[in-house]
């Protein structure tokens, strides 16, 4: 018997910095701001100093190597045979293309962590603050964290007599830099609070707004199908349920892909998008292109319409903890 992933928990937040000098960044600033606050949230909680986590003795209790290495837990039943199990975090950059933001400027970017690393958003806050001073980007411009807002979904229950569904997002500040208090009365989401609809939708359109790289049969797929992008989200959701929920999904896996089949794409306009990052374990530039643009959907999509919201928030396919894989519901009729 199927059931809803009931455990799976999650929180999002909007950070906004302003820039205390000059600061330059890279067109696409995902790998930037994630590699930048790896270094700083290493140097703010590491007290070994060891260089590589794995051979660190305190790497099952330590919350780096927890947030930000992921090692699969000794006596796993997934991942047995890989170094890294999926990260408990999402980094939304800023999405514009500017490159040079003046002193004074406003930056803001998204926060979205999963199960047992809602516990750490302290650490989170602290380590951006503290990169505020190290300084980002080429030349590290320095920034003050301005505040922190949590993000929440704010739905209207939609009917079977409603024809378009609505959607909007509210928050309030848990984080202000001007007295250094964290306020934690944010609300910690769950699978439920996205299931407020009384019928599903017939059709979707999605808009990839950030590089989206799906597998399919081993390989990165140009061509989205409905089946491809629910293979790689349904395996997503599963995992970071499994390592950081503490749940196991039972879903019908197999039946839900063979649904998810017969729903059709009917009009696209997808193109590819290239970028490089330069990885320091792996010592190396590496391609980082996925798809973007927008894509329409129709069918009946009872099963996967819950998923297809969690996903806004936590991403999908790979790389999404330097922000690749963001979509946006732009509309769904019923």
């Amino acid at each position: 018997m199927e059931r809803r992933p009931a455990q799976f928990r999650f929180a999002k937040f909007l950070f906004s910095i302003r820039s205390e000098s000059p600061i330059k960044l890279p067109p696409y600033k995902g790998s930037t701001f994630r590699g930048a606050f790896g270094h700083a949230f290493k140097k703010v909680v590491c007290v070994s100093r060891e260089r590589i986590c794995n051979s660190c003795i305190l790497k099952e209790k330590c919350v780096y190597s927890y947030v930000f290495e992921t090692p699969p837990p000794s006596g796993t039943l997934k991942m047995r045979k890989y170094p890294y199990a999926p990260h408990p975090f999402v980094i939304n950059p800023p999405l514009e293309e500017k490159g040079e933001y003046r002193e004074g400027e406003i930056l803001c970017f998204e926060l979205t962590l999963i199960g047992k690393s809602i516990d750490c958003l302290p650490y989170f806050i602290y380590t951006f603050d503290e990169l505020g001073r190290i300084g980002i980007g080429k030349g590290r411009g320095k920034y003050l964290l301005e505040e922190v807002k949590e993000v929440r979904p704010s739905q209207r229950i939609k009917g079977k007599d409603d024809k378009r569904g609505e959607r909007s997002e509210e928050g309030k500040i848990i984080y202000s830099g001007k007295d250094k208090i964290l306020r934690n009365h944010f609300r910690v989401l769950t699978f439920d609070d996205l299931c407020l609809f009384e019928s599903s939708p017939v059709r979707i359109d999605l808009l990839f707004i950030t590089p989206t790289r799906l597998k399919f049969d081993g390989r990165l797929t140009p061509k989205l199908e409905f089946h491809i992008l629910m293979r790689n989200l349904l395996r997503r959701i599963s995992l970071l349920s499994y390592f950081h929920c503490g749940e196991e999904l039972e879903l019908d896996f197999k039946g839900l892909i063979e649904k998810s089949k017969e729903i059709m794409g009917t009009k696209e306009s997808l193109s590819w998008f290239d970028w490089e990052r330069y990885s320091n374990r792996q010592e190396k530039k590496m391609r980082m292109g996925g798809f973007i643009g927008s894509i329409t959907f129709e069918g009946n999509f009872e099963p996967f319409f819950p998923f297809l919201l969690l996903g806004e928030y936590i991403n999908v396919g790979k790389g999404t903890s330097f922000g690749l894989g963001k979509y946006k519901i732009l509309n769904f009729e019923f």
